[in-house]
């Protein structure tokens, strides 16, 4: 069955059931159901790419940016990354059971804190197919059972990625209602996933500020939001000119339309003559729409700039587009950042030491990178094997929320008869 027919309230309660199951399982049986996930999708991988195909021709159609129909096209070497990434998560370590830690209390109760699941997530997301089955991996990994709530741009694409895991879950063990897909229909039925107060413990939308901001007016459920990607590459006075060109080149142009793309350049004033001009060269050439600062655009020579806006520094561009601007210092570097970034991902290029310490330190984001592009701000690079979101909040996750972040703790207390006084 691709997606569930029961309803919003039947399926979550299902889940919540299943829940209970699934968080006294064993690795070995999880880890095996994971197994089975990605033999599933490598065998099924010409049903995806046909259900995919109706999407994207439907997406074409319905006039969907080229960004986003990158996030939605899926090709055999992205189904292959996606089952490897499965792999992945399995053979990581389960999380579920870790002592974090512990103590002995001089009355002889012995403390333990150890990580639980969370019981039920629900995974909103937008025209990213991908995110059915690394969600669903994680979160079964960790023990949660998991509601995801697709967008209808990759209705057949999620409905068949479903299918096949769903299918290969329950014949390796784990419970049947442990992972269901509900249709992507309108917000009426999103404000009712977000009221589940009691049976849904968190939300995890994956999407633009449409969607956190529908979130954010209904929801009662626990929600952990991730911002844009507003991101900034500074190239420093002491930095290393090639090096940084790279940086910048790969943050923006490797694949413009994700989130840790940069969108924006700010070049130290001390090297903005001899930097500004060339980096503009290579993005204009590599189509990139330009837009600067005064001084960005004084020294753009032949290389077609707009003027900057105040609204440009605030625009995550998902496109092949960039703003431009020249500053004094790290200092200034550090303030634009922080009154215009989206709390994502931030980089600088320096040979200084101090101004490294200065930018790590006083940089507000999720991630911040020296001498390093921003697109490595993903669950698979960091080694998690996928993530489930990135969390640009400050409270239990930040950054990108793998298998640690799906869990919380419980204190197991061990006594011998103590009462107290």
């Amino acid at each position: 069955m691709a997606t569930t027919t029961l309803s919003i309230a039947e399926t979550c309660g299902a889940a919540k059931r299943a829940s209970r199951t699934l968080a006294t399982l064993g690795s070995g049986v999880k880890d095996a159901a994971l197994e089975a996930i990605a033999q599933a999708l490598v065998a099924s991988s010409d049903e995806i790419l046909q259900a995919n195909a109706r999407d994207l021709e439907a997406g074409e159609r319905n006039g969907l940016s080229d960004a986003l129909l990158d996030r939605l096209a899926l090709d055999s070497d992205r189904i292959a990354e996606m089952a490897a990434g499965v792999r992945k998560i399995a053979a990581l370590p389960d999380p579920v059971g870790e002592v974090i830690d512990g103590s002995t209390l001089p009355n002889g109760l012995q403390m333990r804190r150890v990580r639980v699941p969370l019981g039920v997530i629900a995974v909103v997301y937008e025209a990213r197919p991908n995110v059915t089955i690394d969600a669903a991996a994680l979160c079964l990994k960790s023990g949660n059972a998991v509601v995801l709530r697709g967008s209808s741009t990759a209705l057949h694409s999620n409905a068949v990625l479903a299918s096949v895991a769903v299918a290969a879950a329950v014949a390796a063990g784990l419970p049947e209602c442990a992972m269901a897909l509900l249709g992507g229909g309108d917000r009426e039925e999103l404000a009712e996933l977000a009221t589940q107060t009691g049976v849904v413990d968190l939300i995890i939308p994956r999407g633009g500020e449409g969607l956190k901001a529908a979130l954010k007016g209904v929801a009662t459920v626990p929600v952990i939001y991730a911002a844009s990607g507003n991101n900034h590459v500074f190239v420093d006075a002491s930095a290393d000119l090639d090096d940084a060109l790279a940086i910048v080149l790969n943050a923006k142009l490797q694949r413009p339309g994700v989130c840790n793309a940069a969108e924006k350049l700010l070049v130290h004033v001390d090297v903005a003559e001899a930097f500004v001009p060339r980096a503009l060269t290579a993005l204009h050439a590599a189509g990139v729409q330009l837009h600067g600062d005064g001084r960005a655009r004084a020294l753009a020579g032949d290389v077609p700039i707009d003027a900057a806006t105040d609204v440009d520094w605030d625009t995550e561009y998902l496109a092949l587009e960039l703003a431009v601007a020249v500053v004094d210092s790290a200092a200034e570097a550090i303030e634009h950042i922080n009154r215009h970034g989206s709390g994502h991902s931030e980089a600088i290029v320096t040979s200084s030491a101090h101004s490294a310490r200065a930018f790590g330190l006083g940089v507000d984001a999720a991630c911040v990178y020296v001498n390093a592009s921003t697109r490595f701000t993903d669950g698979g690079e960091f080694g998690f094997g996928a993530e489930v979101g990135i969390s640009t909040q400050k409270l239990h996750a930040r950054g990108p929320m793998g298998l640690p972040e799906l869990t919380s703790t419980k204190w197991l207390v061990r006594g011998s008869g103590q009462i107290r006084g």
